[in-house]
């Protein structure tokens, strides 16, 4: 052994380099600094330290420091620093593809993880390696900034950060996806996920996180995270603000919007008419959906609107004309707003069905 319970092979003609180069005081030629390249390499992917690796070679400099008295310790210590550069820069270069290749396989992992594009059986012996049992239940929390965010962007690793100082080690994958950032966590572990919330919230400057629903098996990280990506989508088209929407408070709007056909004829009987209005159908819109909104308060509805109350009851006394519908009455206002919720699923009027 050469110190430290580094192998003598990682050493090989190492003594004869330091001997010939340094009775000379020349530098080391191409082959050999190309030899010591290819022994750091296999030290590295062996798991060898470069620490003790280097100590190996200090140990072996003294223990072959040349006898002869004609020899300089200024050659000898440069044949020594360019055998160890040449050393160190083979087992940089190893490690730096172990990174690359381990990047490709986490990204390839992740792509299997939220697509569901991999065998069940062996996405779940894959997960294993990232830290994930898929025989239980996941949720998936997603944020999205003003722009997108890559793997090595300083959000997703400060995020990271805050995760890890906080929980440690708990079964948590956090990553990007599409320019958002995916936090995957035990089902069971809700305080996991609402940290991630609040970090994500304060490190995109204030951007939005849907929290999708834990569900079980190999199959459910895939149902949680459609489950948010859903929530952000609906709270986009619906303009909701609120900067943490859970999947579980929304399943009302997947329902309303299963048959789309039925919606579709729903929002064209019951808004169409809106069209005749002078400015169309969509500044009519926005007031029902801002009176909805407000808990049917004019007072707080013409604040949204910028309007005066005069002007809001104006408005809603015309929709009450033009649709037959009283946005005032408990029976009426029932398929007004299911019809409002409609069109804002479905982007209509801009998009005429």
């Amino acid at each position: 052994m050469a110190g430290q319970d580094i192998p003598e092979e990682y050493l090989d003609g190492y003594a004869h380099i330091l001997a010939a180069a340094s009775s000379t005081g020349r530098r080391l030629t191409r082959e050999e600094l190309d030899s010591r390249r290819a022994l750091g390499e296999r030290a590295a992917d062996a798991g060898h330290g470069l620490r003790a690796l280097v100590g190996a070679h200090l140990a072996a400099t003294r223990a072959h420091w040349p006898a002869a008295r004609t020899v300089r310790a200024d050659s000898v210590l440069a044949a020594a620093e360019q055998a160890v550069d040449a050393f160190a820069e083979g087992y940089e270069r190893a490690q730096r593809l172990a990174v690359r290749q381990e990047e490709a396989a986490r990204r390839e992992f992740i792509d299997d993880l939220l697509y569901g594009r991999s065998d069940l059986g062996l996405l779940a012996e894959r997960a294993e390696r990232f830290g994930l049992r898929l025989s239980y239940e996941h949720a998936v929390a997603v944020a999205q900034g003003p722009s997108g965010y890559e793997e090595g962007h300083p959000v997703p690793r400060e995020v990271e950060r805050a995760l890890i100082g906080r929980f440690g080690d708990r079964s948590i994958l956090l990553t990007t996806k599409d320019g958002r950032l995916v936090c995957v966590a035990p089902g069971d572990q809700d305080e996991v996920l609402r940290f991630f919330a609040k970090q994500a919230y304060a490190a995109t400057g204030g951007g939005r996180v849907a929290i999708g629903r834990p569900q079980p098996g190999p199959g459910g990280v895939v149902q949680s995270y459609e489950e948010a990506l859903n929530a952000l989508d609906l709270a986009e088209r619906l303009e909701i603000d609120e900067p943490v929407l859970r999947a579980a408070d929304l399943l009302v709007y997947p329902v309303l919007t299963r048959d789309r056909q039925a919606m579709a004829d729903l929002v064209v009987n019951t808004l169409g008419p809106l069209h005749q209005a002078r400015g169309g159908a969509q500044p009519l819109i926005d007031t029902l959906a801002a009176y909805f909104d407000s808990g049917c308060v004019a007072a707080e509805a013409a604040r949204r609107l910028a309007l005066s109350v005069r002007a809001l009851t104006y408005r809603l006394e015309r929709i009450h004309q033009l649709t037959g519908a009283n946005p005032s009455d408990p029976v009426h206002r029932y398929t007004l707003q299911t019809a409002v919720i409609g069109a804002r699923l479905l982007d209509w009027p801009a998009k005429p069905f």
